[in-house]
């Protein structure tokens, strides 16, 4: 079967991974917060950026590989940490981490990821990056980092625009609960979707259970906690940062050191500042609050206040979508939820699949604009689209 033929676009992945899940499980993936129009606005802000093509430039075989971090990754993108990944696919988590190691671009293991940094440790390749949703205990935070660090993640990442749970109505409404638990509603959701139902039975064959937050076991007491359904089990061990936390981690990683959800161009600058080596642009996907300009509006300013590298994320769709991010002045494109629908639509198969369609559809611009390489791309015309 050729994978390009039968699902040559994101929106084929996505249909099919609709298809595939219990709709729990979809709303967890797909929702926003509030009305979700923060999610809106960052695929209408995309759409706003067009091009002028370039013609009569011969045979091109465009190179997309950039610089990024001492390193010079032969791809442009990477994999975002998304929390529970696990619950979308089983073993999720290594999946994406031997594609992203097969493609040898980075991949993000999220702390309230249902594999630990432990698990992970067979299938990550040279470029792995962890993020922290952040302990207020000191000692579990060193402890992370260690534990990070002997895995084999080189990268460490502070998520600093959760401050708080999001209500996240949709998700609310679809009925999963935290920590997850078989409800009868759940259940007559699962029973409508059996390639999913089977892939969880065969983790409980293996005495494996629901997926849970693995990384963070090691740090509860077991207790039965029941939380808001958008809220999980690391809120009873985080804080909400603030900047001597961004100073203590500087001091105590000794690795690149990226900020996560960062729009405004005066806290780029202070990061910048206090030693943060890159900044995340990113909305969170529309995922934490609903007032938020699109993301990629609010790019060109930070990347004229700094001169940090720069990741972008949120609503990056297409091959198009990477470069227009990297055009207005990102170094390096992330995507999070775009990699679980290829995983639910196709299985393992899924990451790998998503990754040759990003590339092909990059290179295929890239000829259209004649832009032989990712260097040249601040030099486009560009024109608004409406």
């Amino acid at each position: 079967m050729d994978l390009h033929q039968r699902y040559p676009g994101l929106e084929d992945l996505k249909r099919r991974a609709k298809r595939r899940l219990p709709r729990f499980v979809w709303d967890y993936l797909d929702s926003g917060t509030g009305a979700e129009a923060a999610r809106a606005r960052n695929r209408t802000g995309l759409d706003r950026i067009g091009f002028l093509p370039s013609v009569l430039h011969g045979p091109m075989e465009p190179d997309l590989a950039v610089p990024f971090l001492g390193r010079r990754p032969a791809l442009p993108f990477g994999i975002a940490p998304v929390g529970m990944s696990g619950l979308i696919w089983p073993d999720a988590e290594a999946t994406l981490a031997r594609s992203a190691a097969a493609a040898g671009i980075p991949y993000c293991l999220s702390t309230v990821a249902s594999q630990s940094p432990e698990d992970l440790a067979p299938h990550l390749g040279d470029d792995a990056w962890f993020q922290l949703y952040p302990p207020k205990d000191e000692t579990i935070r060193g402890d992370l980092l260690a534990r990070a660090r002997d895995a084999g993640f080189k990268t460490l990442v502070l998520t600093v625009d959760v401050p708080a749970a999001s209500r996240r109505e949709r998700q609310t409404r679809s009925g999963l609960t935290q920590p997850p638990r078989l409800t009868p509603r759940l259940l007559a959701q699962i029973a409508q979707r059996p390639a999913w139902a089977l892939g969880m039975a065969r983790r409980r064959l293996e005495g494996r259970g629901m997926p849970r937050m693995r990384t963070l076991d090691k740090y509860i007491s077991g207790e039965q906690v029941n939380l808001p359904p958008t809220a999980h089990i690391g809120y009873l061990l985080r804080t909400s940062p603030d900047w001597e936390y961004v100073h203590w981690l500087r001091r105590n990683w000794d690795g690149p050191f990226i900020i996560k959800g960062v729009l405004r161009a005066e806290d780029a600058v202070q990061l910048q500042e206090a030693g943060a080596d890159a900044v995340w642009i990113s909305n969170h996907g529309g995922r934490q609050f609903d007032g938020c300009p699109a993301a990629i509006d609010l790019l060109p300013d930070i990347r004229a206040a700094v001169d940090l590298p720069l990741i972008f994320d949120s609503g990056i769709e297409g091959g198009l979508d990477i470069l227009r991010a990297l055009a207005l002045g990102a170094d390096f494109v992330m995507l999070g939820r775009a990699f679980h629908y290829a995983l639910a639509a196709l299985g393992t198969v899924g990451p790998d699949h998503l990754i040759d369609m990003l590339a092909k559809d990059m290179q295929a611009n890239m000829s259209q604009l004649g832009l032989p390489c990712l260097g040249e791309i601040r030099n486009l015309q560009q024109r608004e689209l409406d």
